[in-house]
């Protein structure tokens, strides 16, 4: 009975180490599954990875969600970089130095901004998302700025679309910000603010899934969508 004693201190201790230990490892892969990532591997846990190394510096091939070539050697480029085994294998390690040295996640962050971050969605969301809306529609109205965060949000929520908001951004040919670079410009408060408001349950574009702009759109499709208003320049649909 004294041997059980004299154990239980260093056994609970032991315990509460790997519990926070634990919960440390997963936060910081909170933005990936479980899956290993190598050379063949498709899908929206490699879109969230290309978006991670190229808005480092690492990739600068088009985010397609395909585990290339060019994905692998950014890869072991980074690990590299990074002081790790370099194998351009994604395991958990890599995965959780990628959350800990993205760019956009880790800067712009203050002490009460979680407090203003409901439904999950991380830093990382919510500073990909301010990239997308100031890249798609600065200089528009600050509802049209919100309903732009909107859609975005929106198609995360619908089954027609990725589940994440890495996912739906990197859509391909899902935003002309991506496509043409402009993701990459550093957002202005406003931005910022509007992607709040959304994620606080703001939404003027009323569920839309799409917008456009009737002065520059050349897509019959797009023209054939349900509109459901005008906001600024962007006509909103579904």
């Amino acid at each position: 009975m004294r041997k059980l004693v004299f154990l239980k201190g260093p056994l609970i201790f032991w315990i509460v180490f790997m519990s926070i230990f634990c919960n440390v490892q997963l936060n910081n892969v909170q933005a990936f599954t479980s899956q290993v990532l190598q050379m063949g591997a498709t899908g929206e846990d490699v879109i969230e990875l290309q978006s991670r190394l190229k808005y480092n510096g690492y990739y600068t091939s088009k985010v397609d969600g395909v585990f290339g070539y060019n994905t692998y050697w950014a890869v072991r480029n980074f690990q590299n970089n990074f002081g790790m085994p370099v194998d351009g294998i994604v395991g958990a390690k890599t995965k959780a130095m990628l959350v800990k040295a993205t760019k956009y996640e880790s800067s712009g962050n203050t002490g009460n901004s979680g407090t203003n971050v409901p439904n999950g969605y991380s830093q990382n969301d919510i500073q990909l998302m301010a990239n997308a809306v100031y890249g798609e529609s600065r200089g528009e109205p600050y509802i049209g700025q919100v309903a732009v965060a909107a859609v975005i949000l929106n198609r995360v929520s619908n089954s027609s679309f990725p589940n994440t908001v890495s996912g739906v951004i990197f859509e391909p040919g899902a935003f002309t910000a991506v496509s043409d670079g402009q993701i990459y410009l550093t957002p202005n408060e406003t931005a910022k603010n509007a992607v709040l408001d959304a994620v606080n349950g703001w939404d003027p574009s009323e569920n839309a899934l799409y917008y456009f702009n009737p002065d520059t759109a050349t897509s019959a499709w797009i023209w054939s969508r349900p509109q459901i208003k005008q906001i600024g320049r962007h006509i909103f649909c579904r």
